[in-house]
């Protein structure tokens, strides 16, 4: 797995990287093969800036939000690269669920 990280208007924390990289691996217990991410934290007047960018099994999930607290925008930006990831896995077993039931409809004579 691999993290890089961008501070843009931002003084690097260890403590921010910390954070985020949890979030991260958090992520990877859903997915076959290690993720890359790319996590850009900014600061744009008075709001915090969280992109998050994961490619994993050839897709790439993203994730952009902003509020008043870091910690706060890289939740958001998380949650919603977990959705992504849940729901591209979902529909990858819906559809071998649905192979799998075509194979067997002709017994039914």
């Amino acid at each position: 797995m691999r993290i890089s990280f961008t501070f843009r208007n931002l003084e690097p924390s260890d403590g921010i990287k910390s954070y985020a990289s949890e979030k991260v691996a958090r992520i990877q217990k859903f997915l076959r093969v290690p993720l890359h991410a790319e996590v850009t934290l900014s600061t744009e007047r008075h709001l915090h800036v969280a992109e998050v960018a994961v490619v994993a099994d050839g897709k790439r999930y993203a994730g952009h939000e902003q509020s008043e607290d870091m910690y706060a925008s890289i939740d958001l930006a998380m949650d919603k690269i977990d959705r992504q990831v849940r729901d591209s896995k979902a529909a990858l077993t819906d559809r071998k669920r649905r192979a799998q039931e075509t194979v067997r409809a002709p017994e039914s004579e």
